[in-house]
């Protein structure tokens, strides 16, 4: 049974950081391509970044590539998205989802069905 927790998020205030953890069990970060998306309030959920099995990191929006990073620690198992700048346009629920155990071309990495485990979300909230 595959399990996603994400944890990390928060209120924080604009020109904050926050670092978002999802933690994986029965599935391995090494070998699957892992996403982080996002929903606001009202919104489809939207592509934020995501990091191949090869390492190599893409993200949704320019945008999000220069404050936002994403990495992975193959000891613990986990996913993270460290932001920074935010603003209150980042306000959502962001999730972390996983791929099956294989390569995923870097189009496909934003495409919702790639994935076949979700995390719960966690809320982030940047105040202006």
């Amino acid at each position: 049974q595959v399990q996603l927790v994400e944890s990390g998020g928060g209120l924080v205030q604009a020109g904050g950081s926050l670092r978002l953890s999802c933690v994986v069990s029965g599935r391995t970060v090494s070998t699957s391509a892992m996403g982080w998306f996002r929903q606001a309030s009202g919104k489809e959920r939207e592509f934020v970044g995501g990091i191949m099995t090869t390492g190599g990191t893409t993200f949704n929006s320019d945008s999000a590539k220069g404050r936002f990073t994403i990495s992975k620690d193959l000891s613990m198992n986990t996913v993270y998205l460290q932001m920074i700048s935010l603003e209150p346009e980042d306000t959502a629920v962001y999730y972390c989802a996983a791929a099956r155990a294989g390569y995923v071309a870097r189009q496909a990495m934003g495409v919702t069905t790639t994935y076949d485990n979700w995390g719960q979300g966690t809320q982030v909230t940047v105040s202006s």
